[in-house]
């Protein structure tokens, strides 16, 4: 018998099961990531390949951790080393027959090659996002986690290193063509050249060549560089947007460099070489311009481009090492401060006309434009952006709770609310500790204006119908007007009541007025909790922008939180108005989608004549458990790349069957025959084999080896 105080004798190890492990929703099912990689394979299909894929590939990027063994650790969907799984559509020119060939690959950053080749560590080298946003994480352990990445990297360096880390960067967001190099990138580095079609890492682009390419020898001076001149904090300098723009015209690419340190935001241009001006003259290069204006360290991961104005958004998301000191982590979202929009003429960043209104959240724009006068002067730029009310979705993505919010409020008094885009999927019986710990932002607070914007709208719905459309904590595809003449916005409005997300448009209209904005949504129309749950596409949207903004200027919403097109989703997918400037294709029951990308058909009938490419994944092939089986052997998983016609949003015009699953991922590309010859030439490309060489390190390695042993 054990009485009071006493300590009970453990049983034999043997009656002692392994204590469960938590399950992260970002690491488990379709999420989880895969660990076999194959060369390009051929698949078998269904339906007709269009003649416009041939001889061009479909990639996507995504975050697949290297070791999944620690369920345990803090983990984000944003964490991971990049992995890229593209289709080739290769052309027989003899039979003219496309064959579609798969092929996925490690991004082999120096993070990733660095791990690999260091067999003690079972924790990924950099800390998680979810560690730097979790409110929860002591000043202590937060500054534990980056000085144990700190020290490995150093470590790194030591004599007899395989793998050097001079990059943090993990390449795991985005796919990009510029200039006859594909380049993956995240915003903790560099972009990474990448070679098509069997998705070889090249090396790190510094904004005049990547490493791997043959030096020109006839150059007589040398090129500049990104973060040249910033001495000891050039490699933050360096760091560049996942999301660079593309001018379709002018060929040049912009990008923007968000740091810890004054100036917060740089700004970049790289001309396509060569590439002359309209008056014939070189298109001269702009490398780490500052911005003026910008009022603190961000998480910055979109802007907006015009054919003439680029805008820089400086939003109450702080992303600060140095806010731990005020007790905040690292990654904190403040309502209460204001949402600041920089517009500047293309290549002077230190003009910006800055624009205030409420508190919001931006990952991603969609397309900008310009409004010009008689003469052809730019008097406003347009934007459509997919806007947060809150900083929910970054919790909602490490599966972790966000701060209370800043009033409490009874949760029987909280209004029923539809699925936040950034929601779970499927609706539980009970309430889940994030369905009791309340917001983290009121969207009350947004019914009246933070600053009151003075603006030429006029409020045409009742107060009582426009809060009832817009009391939800969703992320809408956003309309913002900049008059740069007054330096006001003139509307700000929601153009439709539907989630929507990763947002896109015809890649030769970018930077100009394209009528349609193709997305993802979800079909569920109850709110339900993040915690516990991930995001999933089961319905992919094409938005007629042109039509819902002339409706909202003819009749204006209440600005800030109007909205254009106030019908829930169920609407949407029951209507059979020819003429609906929203339609939507609504995967079948159990498949999940990603993030569509549109290619143009031959034919140009139209703007949306073209097919949307996106992976798919039936998730009837998860087990019981909702986990992944093995990615080895006949039962394995697999995904399917889907071709859908974009004009009718309707008609599945090809399936690929792919000879294994493709984890849901963040974004990609499509890359044009013509794209895939015309790329520069390459010496070498990186591989693991050098990492993976057993042989004896050393004093240096052994002490490396011991650290590492602690650290692990």
């Amino acid at each position: 018998m054990v009485v009071a105080g006493q300590k009970r004798k453990r049983g034999g190890t043997d009656s002692i099961l392994p204590t469960p492990q938590p399950r992260h929703p970002y690491l488990t099912g379709n999420f989880a990531p895969i660990e076999k990689t194959i060369p390009l394979t051929p698949c078998t299909y269904t339906g007709t390949i269009p003649e416009e894929l041939a001889d061009g590939e479909y990639v996507r990027n995504g975050s697949n951790p290297v070791s999944n063994s620690d369920l345990g650790r803090d983990a984000h969907w944003f964490d991971g080393d990049g992995m890229l799984a593209g289709v080739l559509f290769r052309k027989d020119h003899t039979t003219g027959s496309i064959q579609p060939e798969f092929v996925n690959q490690y991004i082999l950053t120096d993070v990733y090659l660095s791990s690999i080749g260091s067999k003690r560590l079972k924790v990924p080298i950099l800390p998680s996002i979810a560690t730097l946003v979790n409110p929860l994480s002591s000043f202590f352990w937060v500054t534990l986690r980056i000085l144990r990445t700190i020290l490995l990297v150093i470590l790194s360096h030591l004599p007899g290193s395989k793998q050097k880390i001079k990059k943090i960067s993990v390449a795991n967001t985005n796919i990009v063509y510029h200039d006859g190099r594909a380049l993956a990138l995240c915003e903790s580095g560099p972009p990474l050249r990448i070679q098509l079609p069997g998705l070889e890492t090249v090396g790190w682009y510094d904004g005049a060549t990547a490493e791997g390419e043959p030096v020109d020898a006839t150059s007589t001076e040398k090129e500049h560089v990104l973060g040249e001149g910033s001495g000891l904090i050039s490699f933050m300098r360096e760091w560049t947007t996942a999301h660079p723009k593309l001018d379709p015209k002018s060929k040049e690419m912009l990008m923007f460099h968000a740091s810890f340190a004054p100036p917060y935001v740089q700004y970049s241009i790289v001309p396509q070489s060569p590439t002359t001006n309209q008056a014939g003259a070189p298109l001269q290069k702009v490398l780490n311009a500052a911005v003026s204006g910008v009022r603190g360290a961000r998480m910055m991961h979109d802007f907006g481009v015009s054919s003439s104005h680029t805008i820089i958004m400086d939003l109450p998301l702080s992303l600060d090492p140095l806010l731990q000191l005020q007790g905040k982590p690292p990654v904190s979202y403040d309502s209460s401060k204001p949402s600041r929009f920089g517009v500047f003429p293309r290549r002077e960043p230190e003009k910006a006309t800055w624009f205030e209104t409420d508190a919001c959240c931006i990952f991603h724009t969609a397309n900008s434009w310009d409004d010009v006068d008689a003469v052809g002067n730019t008097i406003a730029v347009n934007m459509l952006a997919c806007r947060l009310t809150s900083a929910t979705m970054i919790f909602a993505t490490g599966n972790i709770a966000p701060p209370a919010p800043p009033k409490k409020t009874s949760a029987d008094a909280l209004p029923k609310k539809r699925m936040s885009f950034f929601s779970k999927y499927n609706l539980d019986t009970e309430a889940s500790v994030y369905d009791r710990h309340g917001r983290v932002e009121s969207t009350e607070e947004e019914k009246e204006s933070l600053l009151h914007v003075t603006s030429t709208e006029v409020t045409s719905l009742g107060e009582e119908d426009e809060e009832d459309h817009f009391d939800e904590d969703q992320c809408r595809l956003y309309y913002y007007h900049f008059a740069l003449a007054t330096g006001i916005i003139t509307h700000q409005w929601a153009l439709a009541s539907i989630p929507f997300e990763f947002p896109s448009v015809h890649p030769d209209l970018e930077m100009s007025e394209a009528k349609y904005v193709y997305g993802c949504s979800t079909s569920t129309t109850s709110f339900g909790s993040a915690l516990g749950k991930a995001t999933k596409i089961d319905i992919l949207v094409k938005v007629d922008v042109t039509t819902l903004i002339a409706r909202g200027r003819a009749n204006p919403p209440r600005s800030v939180s109007g909205v254009v097109d106030s019908r829930p989703m169920a609407d949407v997918i029951t209507s059979n108005d020819p003429d609906d400037p929203i339609r939507v294709f609504q995967m079948p029951d159990g498949w999940f989608a990603q993030e569509p990308r549109f290619v143009p058909a031959a034919t140009k009938r139209s703007e949306d004549d073209g097919f949307l490419l996106f992976y798919a994944f039936d998730e009837a092939q998860l087990t019981l458990t909702g986990d992944a089986p093995l990615d080895e052997g006949e039962a394995r998983a697999k995904s399917e790349l889907w071709v859908v016609d974009a004009r009718d949003m309707r008609t599945v015009i090809a399936q690929v069957r792919l000879p294994q699953r493709v984890p849901y991922g963040l974004h990609g590309g499509w890359f044009t025959g013509e794209q895939v010859r015309g790329q520069r030439s390459v010496e070498r490309v990186r591989s693991v084999e050098k990492v993976l060489e057993e042989k004896d390190g050393g004093v240096w390695m052994g002490i490396r080896d011991a650290v590492e042993k602690f650290l692990a």
